[in-house]
């Protein structure tokens, strides 16, 4: 019984040690990296429901055979392109 109390504090110490690794030296860069990917999706669905919008970017032809990549993402892009923003979204965004 000793030894899975033990095994299970070296666990969970490892984990906690592990965590704090990842805040330390890669927890900005991800974030850097998810919203870069963020921005690219954004302007990818602009680029191709821009007519939507009144943006036409690309000629239809285009627009409808990336459309097939697009429509999983449409209902979050319109919320994130519709959504009210301030100043504040803008500095700490």
């Amino acid at each position: 019984m000793s030894e899975d109390r033990k095994g299970g504090m070296f666990s969970s110490f490892r984990k906690a040690v592990g965590d704090m690794l990842y805040g330390v030296a890669l927890h900005q860069q991800v974030t850097s990296i998810l919203k870069t990917r963020m921005y690219m999706e954004h302007m990818f669905i602009l680029m191709i429901m821009g007519d939507m919008l009144g943006f036409p970017i690309l000629p239809p032809y285009y627009s409808l055979r990336l459309l097939p990549y697009a429509i999983p993402n449409v209902k979050a892009w319109k919320h994130r392109f519709y959504r009210e923003r301030d100043f504040t979204d803008v500095i700490y965004g």
